[in-house]
């Protein structure tokens, strides 16, 4: 019988353990409790096991476990830690909660981080790489991130860390294995997607340099396996003699790449997480989870309107009301001129009763907001960035195909409250934008206004650099969903008039 080696690998679980949705309590096919089974079932002594980063931020779990137990160890880690992965990688969302977080849970798993492009206080958080031998083969590993996450991270965040470039960290450690080892794989584990369709080289989207695994294995010979993330797609095949994946995220899918000691032939797949749920990892999150479930049903507040985000399309091409609220909050607490907010995709929602596991349901990402002075000048550019988000197709308005794939990127659009305009879908970006007025008057290049927005615009994340260098007027360091929830709690009754500010035509 040949010997197989079989590299599995996680990647963006975002804190999901249990089987269910959090909006609905229906059972669904994701989750570290459902992967710890099929792991399990793949998993022999020629197993590695991987991990990809992005695992402690993204799910109401965790968000109430650093809401309420920040100084102590997140179950979530101690599932992986139960679950003993070999290696773990860094995502950009495992700095959300800050230093003490990324440690603890880089200890609690016991796993060796091979991070090798993040430095911290000078010293990389993990080797270069690592040699593994299995069936008698030598097996390189070694990881990198994204380096964009200075872009998108608060600062008090990475204080004493260091993002070198990617592609050049990838370059160099694979011609340092290739000079120092006789190795017959070398495996890269990337947090980080691809800015072009492996298979065609058709550009997939703004090629920032945010993702860069096409040109990792176009233009660096010798990987033999590329394990991406980061984008929250799937991919799944070979190019230029390197096989790769992308296990989309939740843990709905698991890379599993198969070595063929014999032939040296190397299968790629991804495999759909629908197996039956692993007790073992229920049984250690179930405490928390209790006290999660109670808290997400805390009644909150009521609203007479129709709050859902029912349409992904209509929610945004007719400015859903949702939006108008998230606006009305983010002006209260802050009294500037204007708000700007995004519905992101998947985002549930009010209708009628509210309790917070809608707010966790609607609000996902543990963002703070800044106040920025801009000029009428600023926001024309601010709003002919969000309005890229349109474009128009044989007569139709559409999302443009460059931000809804691979990686859907709704949470880009912003929709700003406090000022009145058109987008022309069809014109060319930058003269898109139409009739801007505030209070009924055309806005001129030289107006000052304040505006709202999440700490994720302020990053500048998106291209929104315009707004990253406005100057700050004030920063709110509360949590969004609580800032949200407390505004529901005091004023009970969520009622008032709609506000249709945004004109979408052809």
């Amino acid at each position: 019988m040949t010997d197989k080696i079989k590299i599995l690998s996680t990647s963006d679980l975002h804190g999901y353990v249990y089987p269910y949705s959090y909006a609905d309590g229906k059972e669904v096919d994701y989750g570290l409790a459902k992967l710890s089974t099929l792991i399990a079932s793949l998993r022999d002594e020629n197993t590695i096991l991987i991990d990809n980063g992005d695992v402690l931020e993204g799910s109401p779990f965790t968000f109430y476990h650093y809401q309420k137990y920040r100084d102590q160890i997140n179950p979530v880690s101690e599932v992986m830690k139960m679950m003993n992965y070999d290696f773990i990688n860094i995502g950009n969302h495992d700095f959300n909660y800050g230093a003490k977080a990324l440690f603890d849970h880089i200890e609690t798993t016991g796993s060796m981080c091979l991070t090798a492009n993040i430095l911290y206080h000078g010293k990389q958080l993990g080797p270069d790489y690592v040699i593994r031998e299995l069936c008698g083969k030598r097996i390189a590993f070694f990881a990198v991130t994204t380096q964009f996450i200075p872009f998108w991270e608060e600062p008090q965040n990475i204080e004493g860390f260091e993002f070198p470039d990617a592609y050049e960290t990838v370059k160099r450690i694979v011609a340092a294995i290739k000079e120092k080892e006789r190795t017959d794989y070398i495996v890269c584990t990337y947090h980080g997607g691809f800015e072009k369709d492996p298979q065609n080289g058709e550009p997939l989207q703004e090629d920032s340099g945010e993702n860069e695994g096409y040109r990792m294995i176009s233009q660096i010979e010798g990987v033999d396996i590329l394990i991406a993330g980061h984008q929250h797609a799937t991919f799944c095949g070979k190019a230029f003699h390197t096989a790769y994946t992308e296990p989309a995220f939740h843990g709905s899918c698991l890379s599993c790449f198969t070595i063929d000691t014999e032939t040296n032939e190397i299968t790629p797949e991804l495999f759909d997480c629908d197996m039956a749920a692993d007790q073992r990892v229920l049984d250690i999150c179930q405490e928390r989870e209790n006290e999660v479930q109670k808290w997400l049903d805390t009644p909150l507040g009521y609203t007479p309107k129709d709050l859902r985000n029912s349409d992904e399309y209509l929610s945004r091409f007719d400015k859903s009301q949702l939006a108008t609220f998230i606006n009305r909050v983010q002006l209260v607490v802050s009294n500037a001129d204007l708000s700007g907010t995004a519905i992101f995709l998947r985002a549930k929602g009010f209708y009628h009763d509210i309790t917070m596991r809608d707010v966790v349901s609607t609000y996902f990402f543990p963002n703070t907001f800044f106040v920025k002075k801009i000029t009428g000048k600023i926001l024309k550019e601010y709003l002919e960035k969000t309005a890229c988000f349109w474009t128009a197709k044989d007569g139709q308005i559409i999302i443009n195909p460059l931000w809804d794939f691979p990686t859907p990127m709704h949470h880009n659009y912003d929709m700003l409250d406090g000022v009145e305009y058109t987008i022309k879908a069809s014109a060319p970006e930058g003269e898109k934008i139409l009739d801007l007025t505030y209070k009924g008057k055309p806005v001129k290049d030289e107006d000052e206004f304040t505006l709202i927005v999440n700490s994720y615009r302020v990053a500048g994340s998106g291209g929104y650099d315009m707004i990253k260098n406005a100057p700050t007027v004030k920063e709110i360091q509360r949590d969004a969903v609580e800032i949200i929830g407390d505004y529901i709690a005091e004023e009970k009754n969520i009622d008032f008039e709609d506000v249709h500010n945004i004109r979408i035509i052809i």
